[in-house]
């Protein structure tokens, strides 16, 4: 497997690191699925202290962003995100990962007989002290049965839990509207999964901005809520479908998939 990797932190008054000092990034090739796809891997490696963005970053965070439009006999990639932390700085929360992130890359060719030759170009945020934009370009062939990667496994075994596997007996979530979009609260049922929880919740649509969602528990009911502010500035048709709650705890996380109306 050939790999070429471009890296450019964008100018920053205040930044005075080379880009080889913060970010460097590279394609594990991993292994050929049944089926035909193929498990491979992006590795970001970080400075120390140094931190970057799960796919929704919260207010302060910048949203990676992946464009695989040069790539060749490639279908689609699908992203196994693992299990975000949730970072404090100066007050302000955002979610990512530290000094790290292995993204495990689940590949699906045209046509599995031939390689794959994957052309990224990939946007993201890096923070310490301040926080900047970044972008790299990366390239590689993907071909042969590959091998196991214990990285990747690791990455694997660390995404969320199903709403199943965490023990989720039901979510119901009020919808109203607000005069710039609308109000959404979750009631969950969930086993409390740590002294600190932190909700997050996404749209099918990724304009729609979402704010830091307050959060409560009474026991085994989780209640959560935040504001849904699309780019009309005005209520909307929510897919309540496409709506995903994740419960980040020490460690861990729990990803819900779905948000129905209450019953009753």
């Amino acid at each position: 497997m050939k790999i070429a990797v471009l890296v450019a932190l964008l100018a920053s008054p205040a930044f005075a690191q080379s880009q080889d000092d913060i970010l460097g990034a590279t394609l594990l090739p991993g292994w050929q699925m049944e089926g035909g796809h193929r498990m491979a891997a992006l590795h970001l490696s970080l400075a120390p202290h140094w931190k970057t963005y799960w796919r929704a970053p919260g207010d302060t965070g910048i949203p990676p962003q992946f464009d695989w439009s040069g790539s060749r006999n490639l279908k689609s990639v699908i992203l196994h995100w693992p299990s975000p932390q949730v970072i404090v700085l100066d007050g302000l929360q955002s979610i990512g990962y530290l000094h790290d992130l292995v993204l495990p890359l689940e590949i699906v060719a045209v046509d599995p007989a031939k390689p794959v030759e994957l052309n990224l170009q990939m946007a993201l945020g890096v923070c310490k002290d301040i926080c900047m934009p970044a972008a790299f370009a990366l390239t590689g062939v993907l071909d042969g049965p590959g091998a196991s990667d214990a990285l990747i496994t690791a990455a694997l075994d660390n995404q969320p839990r199903t709403a199943a596997e965490a023990g989720v007996t039901d979510i119901g979530c009020a919808v109203t509207p607000n005069p710039d979009g609308l109000r959404i609260a979750a009631q969950i049922g969930l086993p409390r999964q740590g002294s600190a929880e932190t909700v997050v919740f996404e749209t099918a649509d990724k304009t729609v901005w979402v704010a830091q969602a307050t959060a409560d528990r009474q026991g085994n009911t989780l209640t959560a809520a935040t504001d849904l502010v699309p780019q009309t500035g005005a209520p909307f048709a929510l897919d309540r479908s496409g709506v995903i709650v994740t419960v980040i705890a020490q460690g861990h996380s729990v990803e819900i998939k779905g948000c129905p109306a209450p019953r009753g």
